[in-house]
């Protein structure tokens, strides 16, 4: 890595879109989005270098209809596809890395389902292709690729490149410690997160979600966290309102620098620093969770609580609240066998 990329400044462009409806709204959208991403590079460019430009979850398009057979057959795209094709144009032409937003992808190999999915892209093209390994059920009826029996993609891919190692998941993914920590073990200095954080789970007290998560998985896995919100209106995305309040988070849980919180279309930057994580990652004996990390001590783990799809069929509002039963079913058995384990050898000492 030249020295010059060690030290470098990322973009969050926070969106205020209508809700696309069709082929031709998604272009709208994403030339806004493109717009926003050539401010950002050129409009800072004699102060500092913005290599890194990221953008929040559903800002060109949303699950707006009911049934996933209309979300796969009105707005769902492949990957490839023409969308992917501009952000990958712009981002030869400025020289940057750019986290696109989510897309609602179909795949020829999964008929009927759509994953939520958003791409890396960088000078040389598709770097990383990421799907939303938690949907946020029983809202989202989007597919999991946890979900399907045979799928054999990687469920959390990272990339190396020249602004460092970079991994992302998506919104709901980020309050499973588990998601991110998958991440940071392949060696992600920097995690990003696009994201559609609604009211009330937001910047706002006394349930800012969207702050301490952010922070924490910062500081649990010594990393930067670049993390985009959505800041739509009411209007433009209901039912909900989107707070924004986009942030970069140093490897401290430090806030660098945070977009005012509040609905509304805004650019934020600040610095990512990659020469001082690596410094404390090799440096810390203290406060190094990855190193200190006891994976065999986790038994609870070993216990498999939300299920994979019964059939390949996509999922439905009655089959996801029926998981969602079984897993709460689960989790309550892995308590009293956890319990009873515990017990167990409790007995065991008190007999030796």
């Amino acid at each position: 890595m030249s020295e010059s990329l060690q030290r470098y400044y990322a973009a969050l462009c926070q969106t205020n879109l209508p809700n696309a409806v069709d082929m031709a709204g998604m272009h709208r959208n994403v030339g806004r989005m493109l717009e926003m991403a050539q401010y950002a590079v050129k409009g800072y460019e004699p102060f500092f270098p913005v290599k890194l430009v990221v953008f929040p979850e559903f800002a060109q398009v949303a699950p707006v209809f009911e049934t996933v057979e209309e979300l796969h057959d009105r707005l769902a795209v492949p990957i490839p596809n023409e969308f992917l094709d501009r952000y990958c144009d712009l981002a030869r032409k400025l020289g940057v890395y750019i986290q696109t937003s989510s897309f609602l992808e179909k795949d020829s190999r999964y008929p009927g389902h759509v994953f939520n999915t958003t791409c890396l892209v960088g000078p040389d093209g598709i770097l990383l292709k990421y799907r939303k390994v938690h949907p946020w059920i029983p809202w989202e009826l989007h597919t999991s690729p946890h979900d399907l029996p045979d799928y054999q993609e990687p469920l959390f891919p990272v990339v190396q490149t020249e602004i460092g190692c970079l991994g992302v998941a998506i919104c709901y993914d980020w309050l499973f410690p588990e998601a991110i920590r998958q991440l940071a073990l392949q060696g992600a200095e920097v995690l990003l997160r696009v994201s559609a954080y609604m009211d009330p789970w937001g910047t706002a007290s006394p349930m800012e979600w969207w702050t301490l998560v952010n922070r924490v998985r910062a500081i649990e896995n010594l990393a930067y966290v670049v993390a985009c919100n959505q800041g739509a209106s009411l209007r433009n995305y209901p039912p909900f309102s989107w707070p924004g309040g986009s942030m970069i988070v140093d490897y401290d849980g430090r806030i660098i620098v945070q977009a005012e919180p509040g609905t509304g279309e805004k650019i934020v930057v600040g610095p990512v620093d990659i020469a001082a994580v690596r410094e404390e990652r090799n440096r810390r004996l203290g406060h190094h969770m990855l190193a200190h990390l006891r994976t065999e001590a986790y038994s609870g783990y070993r216990i498999s609580i939300y299920p994979q799809a019964a059939t390949s069929a996509p999922p439905t509002a009655d089959d996801v609240n029926n998981r969602i039963n079984i897993g709460r079913l689960r989790w309550r058995q892995a308590c009293q066998q956890l319990k009873k384990q515990t017990e167990t050898v409790s007995e065991n000492e008190a007999h030796v």
